[in-house]
């Protein structure tokens, strides 16, 4: 998915090569396929056949789930569950500042520096780490668990080529929003 959502972000490179309208149809689908196959990429590390891992504190307390033969220890399921609701957070604040267009598309029609995006440029990409996290530990999911720096890697790879496009887009502005609002970590004051 990588390969097409780096594409998908060239919105002036698609526009030169195909005209403005095809460009921008073709970068638009190529975002929604690399957005939801990143997805469902996502769903497969966490549910896929797969040995588990316990902390092990409390670990004899565990929750049986007969919905896809889950199991998991109720210690887990304390721990995760900051993590998803923050991550969810971000993601959800981050879609609600920009359209549900712009984050399936990643194509802005401006620089956004509002909300979230006042906090951290990438809050989606944030959100949708610090969820993974807390779902891989709810589900004790431990290829999920090992390929977490993988994750955080192509996350940190798909920011850097879209503030490369952006900076081409935007320029100076971009520039200056890039200069005050740090990338993967929120500023907690203003």
């Amino acid at each position: 998915m990588v390969p097409i959502h780096f594409l998908s972000v060239e919105h002036l490179k698609l526009q030169k090569k195909y005209g403005k309208n095809k460009g921008t149809k073709i970068g638009d689908i190529l975002g929604l396929i690399s957005g939801w196959g990143f997805f469902m990429f996502w769903f497969g590390v966490w549910l896929s056949p797969q040995p588990k891992f316990f902390i092990p504190l409390l670990q004899n307390f565990i929750l049986i789930i007969p919905i896809l033969n889950l199991s998991m220890s109720l210690f887990h399921m304390f721990i995760s569950i900051p993590f998803i609701i923050i991550g969810a957070w971000f993601g959800i604040g981050s879609v609600k500042v920009t359209t549900l267009k712009v984050a399936e598309t990643h194509r802005a029609e401006k620089v956004v520096s509002s909300g979230l995006y006042s906090r951290i440029r990438h809050p989606q990409y944030f959100g949708g780490i610090i969820s993974h996290i807390g779902i891989t530990i709810l589900l004790s999911s431990y290829f999920s668990l090992i390929t977490t720096p993988v994750i955080i890697l192509l996350n940190l790879l798909i920011s850097w080529k879209e503030e490369k496009e952006l900076i081409k887009e935007f320029g100076k502005d971009y520039e200056d929003y890039k200069k005050k609002v740090p990338m993967f970590f929120p500023k907690l004051k203003k």
